[in-house]
Order: C-alpha cells, then sequence, then structure tokens
C-alpha cells in the first residue's frame, strides 16, 4: 500500500517584503475507499513562506503532518492529502467554501472536521 500527497497553491503571491513570513494553510484529506473527507481548520503558520514561484515552502511535510495525524489518531488508512494556502485568509476561506460545495454536491460525501487539536509544525527544510 501506498499513499499519495497532493499540494495545490491558492495563486499565492510572493510579498513584495521578502522578509515577511505567514501564510494561511488548511488541509484537507480524502480516500478512494471511503467516503469521508476531512477538512483542517484554517490555521496561520508565522513560519510558513511562498517562494516565488508561488509554491508553499515544505509543502510535502505540511501534508505528511495531516496524513500522520488522520493515521494515528482518526484510524483513517490510505489517505490523501491536499494542501490549500493564501497569504490572504479571505481568498482562502472562499477557495474552502466551493471546496466543501463540490463535495456536498451528490450527498455522497461525508464531511468531517478534524479534531482542532491538530496543528501544523513548521517544516523543517534541508
Amino acid at each position: 500500500m501506498f499513499a499519495v500527497s497532493v499540494f495545490v497553491g491558492a495563486a499565492a503571491k510572493k510579498s513584495k517584503n521578502k522578509d515577511k513570513y505567514g501564510v494561511y494553510m488548511v488541509g484537507v484529506s480524502a480516500s478512494f475507499t471511503d467516503s469521508l473527507v476531512y477538512f483542517t481548520d484554517i490555521q496561520f503558520l508565522d513560519s510558513a513562506v511562498v517562494d516565488g514561484k508561488g509554491f508553499l515552502v515544505g509543502r510535502q511535510q505540511y501534508s505528511l503532518q495531516l496524513k500522520d495525524y488522520l493515521e494515528t489518531k482518526e484510524g483513517g488508512k490510505n489517505r490523501t492529502c491536499f494542501m490549500f494556502f493564501n497569504v490572504r485568509k479571505n481568498k482562502l476561506q472562499k477557495e474552502l467554501m466551493k471546496l466543501k460545495e463540490k463535495y456536498k454536491k451528490g450527498n455522497n460525501m461525508v464531511l468531517k472536521s478534524v479534531n482542532p487539536e491538530f496543528k501544523f509544525e513548521k517544516a523543517e527544510l534541508y
């Protein structure tokens, strides 16, 4: 068995101030074997940064943090985790609402919030 992590950038623009850090992010986890879709709360991580190409630096580590949490605390196996992020909270909220509406269509998916105890931690850069 293996898991796939997917990363989705929310058209985040790099700050004009190169020393400015901080990104709003939300994790989403789905599986091809069940109808549960998990959503984290929107979290602000002041240590996160978007690179010059609009990618979240360390995005794979953030996705793995959510995957590991769901496997150990929720018993979720074979989950695919998506990271959505933006430097503007309101833009991320709008994108998240659209995504939830897509999952709700058809009434065949169950949306579930990840326990608020889960918090993304600073990605270790190599």
